[in-house]
């Protein structure tokens, strides 16, 4: 089966989003999306409420743009040091059902192949090393296709991460514990996020046949198609 592939380096994460919600609505290939950075931005599930998960106060001094995405899950706060992982694939790609649970038990399997360590694993919805959070997950479903999507932290600026409140709702192994004590870094176990981006390379190309694409080709490739657009800024 062929999975196309797209890689991105310092493209703005609304960009990245729009693809994304374009190819899942509109096209019928496999995808898997890298993007290494992004203008710093907060980025909402489609359900969010700013006045509920955002310190306006601690945003616009740190001149954070609020993005609504298409899909569902929470809100983080992503920069230069964010590494973004996307599938979006036709359920034939897999022999299992696309829920929720089963996509997020297959990602899991294919990101402890590319990190190698011990201490990698899911927790709730989310990617842990040791217990603290180094990447979250957010999905939409369709009936024949679907997307999973993954912000990585190599890298974090607890001031920006600062214009978030604390959630109502939070993963019960988070137990109350600050950004510092419930996040980790990457870039303490890699040199880069070239050098992850290229882990996940070869386990997709170990697992799929890889066709690469390039940002250009891909603009082309969606021009014109008329569908739903629910990414968008949030005017806050």
């Amino acid at each position: 089966m062929t999975v196309h592939l797209l890689h991105l380096k310092q493209s703005p994460v609304l960009t990245q989003l729009q693809i994304e919600e374009a190819l899942l609505r509109t096209d019928e290939d496999n995808w898997y999306i890298l993007n290494e950075g992004s203008s710093p931005a907060i980025v909402m599930g489609i359900s969010g409420r700013a006045e509920e998960v955002v310190d306006f106060q601690k945003r616009e001094a740190a001149a954070l743009p609020v993005i609504k995405r298409f899909s569902g899950g929470g809100t983080v706060v992503v920069d230069e040091g964010t590494l973004f992982a996307t599938f979006i694939c036709q359920k034939e790609l897999h022999p299992f059902p696309p829920y929720p649970e089963r996509i997020l038990k297959w990602t899991e399997e294919f990101y402890k192949e590319v990190f190698s360590l011990p201490a990698f694993s899911l927790c709730e919805n989310d990617y842990v090393l040791g217990g603290k959070k180094c990447g979250g997950n957010a999905q939409y479903i369709r009936k024949e296709r679907w997307l999973h999507h993954t912000t990585f932290l190599f890298d974090y600026h607890l001031e920006r991460m600062e214009s978030l409140l604390y959630p109502k709702r939070v993963p019960a192994y988070r137990k109350g514990r600050s950004h510092t004590d419930f996040l980790c870094k990457l870039s303490w176990h890699f040199p880069s996020q070239a050098a992850i981006a290229q882990a996940c390379i070869r386990e997709l190309k170990r697992r799929f046949c890889v066709k690469p694409s390039s940002f250009e080709a891909v603009l082309k490739r969606i021009e014109g198609r008329s569908h739903r657009k629910a990414t968008r800024p949030e005017c806050i």
